[in-house]
């Protein structure tokens, strides 16, 4: 399996790349990312992610000074090289160089870091079966303490849900947000499906805005699916007649149980299924 990452444009063997250990990246986890996929070898949907990764860049205040056109070419110089015929990618980007200290005027940087390596399916018995998922007793960050939104790389509390799901042979934790609501997963957004309406906790329940999320919404009013984004509540997803996560490695993955107790049949409902579907000819028609 081919391994290669760029650090500030310099392609080398993942295992040979090397950032500071004075990065503030590693020092305070104080950078963002993005996660991507290829389809037919091309990254998919680049430019949203990249509008991502400025955005969370921004409420961090990291300037990001290269252009998405020379992200983009550095990217496809690091995919040419890797030379895998699907990749995962991961874009990180972090304030840069410092001294272990919160004086932000002595780091330089940005520091920017792809890696590109074999992207690995997911079993399709899990899109035919679906997963269990539970919910988690860790609950989503508050957005006045650090917003969802922002997709950073201090990652605890969703390595602690992910640790507990798969304590319990879950495949995916969801997780509520301070109201008690269902929030999202800790790589996932979640959606159930109630009397044949899409239903999606909506951004102000502190969710992550996913690409894939707003992939799904789309593609569901193209194939007239009616949608709604409001809360939603644990007995909203015990009691929904499908529901699936969605996200950019993911695709569109169905949910069987929550916590053990199956959600409608127990098994993918055609609304999810005309829905992984429709991505899925999407995603590799672009």
């Amino acid at each position: 399996m081919a391994f290669f990452a760029s650090v500030n444009g310099e392609i080398s063997p993942a295992a040979e790349a090397r950032v500071s250990v004075l990065d503030n990246g590693f020092t305070f986890g104080d950078g963002v990312y993005e996660t991507l996929r290829t389809y037919g070898g091309r990254p998919f949907h680049l430019e949203r992610h990249l509008d991502r990764l400025r955005a969370s860049a921004t409420m961090l205040g990291i300037a990001i000074p290269a252009t998405d056109g020379a992200l983009a070419a550095d990217l496809d110089r690091l995919l040419e090289r890797a030379a895998n015929p699907e990749s995962y990618i991961r874009i990180i980007v972090s304030r840069g160089v410092g001294e272990i200290s919160y004086r932000f005027d002595r780091i330089k940087g940005p520091t920017i870091v792809m890696a590109a390596r074999a992207y690995e399916p997911f079993a399709e018995a899990q899109y035919r079966d679906g997963i269990p998922v539970i919910i988690s007793s860790v609950r989503r960050n508050s957005p006045q303490a650090l917003d969802p939104a922002m997709k950073c790389c201090n990652l605890i509390n969703n390595i602690l849900a992910v640790r507990e799901a798969q304590a319990k042979k879950a495949t995916e934790p969801l997780m509520l947000n301070e109201l008690g609501d269902v929030a999202e997963g800790a790589s996932a957004n979640v959606f159930i499906v109630a009397k044949g309406a899409l239903v999606t906790p909506p951004l102000s329940a502190g969710i992550l805005p996913g690409v894939t999320r707003a992939l799904v919404l789309e593609l569901a009013r193209t194939l007239q699916i009616e949608t709604r984004e409001e809360s939603v509540r644990v007995r909203d997803l015990l009691g929904a007649d499908e529901a699936f996560i969605t996200s950019t490695l993911k695709e569109v993955m169905p949910i069987a149980t929550v916590d053990g107790s199956p959600i409608g049949s127990g098994r993918p409902g055609l609304v999810t299924i005309r829905l992984l579907d429709a991505y899925r000819r999407y995603a590799l028609a672009r």
